[in-house]
C-alpha cells in the first residue's frame, strides 16, 4: 500500500483533512521520505532508520504522531489545550484540526538535528 491508497480508502468527511496533512508534510519535510508503517502514512529522515512525523485515520480521530521528544517539549505550552497522549496529538473533529500548529511541529522537527525518538 502507498500513502495515494491510503487516502483513497479514508472516509470521505475525513479525507480533505488528511490530504492537507499529507500536503503540509510533503511540503514542510523536505529531506523525508514517504512511506507506509505499521498501516500509516509515516515520515523518515533521509539515511534514518525511525520515522519522526507519522499520521492516522483512526476510528474515533485523527491522529498525528510526533517521536521527538524534544520538539514536543518545545511546544509543550501549544500542545497543552489539545487531546494528546505520548506522541499522539488526536483530532476528532476534521474541521478542527490545527493546521497552523502541525505546520510549526514540522518545520520544527525539518530544522532539528537527528536525534532521539520515541
Amino acid at each position: 500500500m502507498d500513502v495515494a491508497t491510503y487516502l483513497a480508502a479514508a472516509p470521505e468527511a475525513r479525507r480533505p483533512a488528511l490530504v492537507r496533512l499529507r500536503e503540509l508534510c510533503r511540503e514542510e519535510l523536505t529531506g523525508f521520505e514517504e512511506g507506509i508503517a505499521y498501516g500509516m502514512p509515516v515520515y523518515v529522515r533521509a539515511g534514518a532508520t525511525a520515522g519522526e512525523i507519522a499520521w492516522a485515520n483512526q476510528k474515533q480521530y485523527i491522529s498525528f504522531y510526533l517521536m521527538r521528544t524534544d520538539i514536543r517539549d518545545a511546544f509543550a505550552a501549544r500542545l497543552a489545550p489539545h487531546d494528546m497522549g505520548k506522541a499522539c496529538l488526536r483530532f476528532r473533529n476534521p474541521a478542527e484540526v490545527d493546521f497552523d500548529l502541525l505546520r510549526d511541529l514540522l518545520r520544527a522537527t525539518a530544522r532539528a538535528v537527528p536525534g532521539e525518538v520515541c
